[in-house]
């Protein structure tokens, strides 16, 4: 064999260099490597391109990708009905609307009171609740990318443990009557699953995954309570009570909260997909939780189960439902609190941000240290900033009209509070146009 002797120069060995920089540029230009060491090429790529690069950087990864948007520094959102996110013309007047005023975000319901959903999970074993779904969004994906498009931050409520679908199903995961045996109900008719039942729970992290996998940007959990507004006489927590914790209501509650946290803030949880442009280090979804006004300013759980220093070391953000409609008369000595929607949204905001600045509570927690041995017992807690917060905004008539004023003076109070996200709430869908400002154009 022979072999002909080239002599090497500094000018073929610059071209040589300059040649492998520009093949290395080649190869990262064209693909992107994730953070799971797997490769992503281009799509506009020539497949004989992508065959050559294949050979060179390792095998593709066939994932789906599902981009987001970032936080926005205030979250201005308006909420989305299953009905209305299947209705094309209405939904459409929505976005108009965030279009056209400083609003930013959407709050789309994923799983509501009826236990249905409103997308398909192409999951299995939440196939059920799409297919008894009267409402809903077949290009639910589809539509979530169009808002990403307009910049709209998407964020999906699910209520939690009222479910009349799952009850139904399973029964024996259910709250029950006294005889601890029938379902029961609160007066719509409506049952609700036990906090304690740890199956439902392994259940619904699996639609939190299908849901932030194409391309919810956060997940608002509603309905994160034991059952009110029934008859409570004849009521009993079996699931509860055979678990850890007993007739502990909060500390069922927060175990719940714990095992939330854990599952839905680990990256390989929702590993499946590549999610891209979320604006935060780990690739998961900002998690909330809706939990009633007086969380703010009650430290009993109000029957329920929520208190709101058990329940902010777990979520990203905290959503008080501040309706001035749903106070007491008593309430601040006000007569009637709805009539008052500032004063009513002021004190309760900012009481809640006291609560989430201090660094000590009355109330007990796991994530709580007891000081001393004084009675009553005081602990020592993490401290959160007002950003913790969000205020649920009235844009409804109940107990009295509501107006543009309303509306506009619990936006006012919230701010003046030191809170600066807020989400407003018409179950209707139809929002008081006048209560909102102008987008402002940069």
């Amino acid at each position: 064999m022979y072999f002909q002797k080239v002599p090497i120069t500094l000018n073929s060995m610059l071209k040589l260099a300059v040649g492998s920089i520009l093949f290395i540029v080649l190869v990262f230009s064209a693909a992107y490597f994730t953070t799971t060491k797997s490769v992503i090429y281009r799509n506009d790529l020539p497949n004989e391109v992508k065959e050559v690069l294949h050979n060179v950087v390792g095998n593709e990864d066939q994932r789906a990708v599902v981009n987001h948007i970032p936080l926005p520094d205030q979250v201005k959102a308006i909420y989305m009905s299953a009905c209305v996110v299947g209705t094309n013309d209405f939904r459409e007047r929505l976005v108009k609307l965030v279009r056209e005023t400083e609003v930013n975000s959407l709050v789309i319901d994923i799983k509501d009171f009826s236990g249905s959903i409103s997308f398909n999970p192409e999951n299995e074993s939440w196939q059920y609740a799409w297919e008894e779904a009267t409402c809903g969004a077949r290009d639910m994906k589809e539509f979530i990318s169009y808002l990403h498009e307009e910049d709209i931050f998407v964020i999906g409520r699910i209520t939690v443990f009222q479910d009349p679908i799952y009850t139904r199903m399973y029964p024996e995961e259910a709250v029950k009557k006294a005889d601890r045996t029938s379902v029961w109900q609160d007066y719509k008719g409506l049952s609700f699953i036990d906090v304690g039942s740890h199956k439902y729970w392994d259940h619904l992290v699996e639609l939190a995954r299908a849901s932030y996998n194409i391309g919810f940007d956060e997940l608002n959990f509603d309905y994160v309570r034991y059952p009110s507004d029934g008859p409570m006489n004849d009521i009993s927590f079996v699931l509860s009570e055979r678990g850890k914790y007993g007739t502990d209501m909060q500390a069922n509650l927060e175990a719940f909260f714990a095992y939330l946290h854990d599952k839905l803030s680990n990256p390989e949880f929702f590993a499946d997909v590549i999610h891209t442009n979320t604006g935060r280090e780990k690739t998961v979804p900002y998690i909330s939780a809706d939990l009633f006004g007086m969380t703010t300013t009650n430290t009993d759980d109000l029957s329920i189960g929520q208190v709101i220093e058990r329940a902010s070391p777990y979520f990203d953000f905290i959503a008080p439902m501040v309706y001035p409609s749903h106070y007491p008369k008593s309430f601040l000595g006000l007569g009637n609190p709805n009539d008052h929607p500032y004063k009513v949204v002021h004190y309760a905001m900012e009481s809640g941000v006291a609560r989430m600045l201090a660094t000590t509570t009355v109330v007990s927690g796991f994530r709580h240290e007891r000081i001393g041995t004084s009675t009553p017992a005081v602990y020592k807690k993490p401290a959160w900033t007002a950003r913790k917060l969000r205020t649920w905004i009235q844009d409804f008539d109940y107990g009295g009209d509501y107006d543009a004023a309303d509306v506009r003076a619990q936006i006012k109070a919230s701010y003046d509070a030191d809170v600066h996200d807020w989400m407003i709430w018409a179950p209707s869908n139809i929002y008081t146009r006048e209560a909102l400002e102008n987008a402002t154009t940069s």
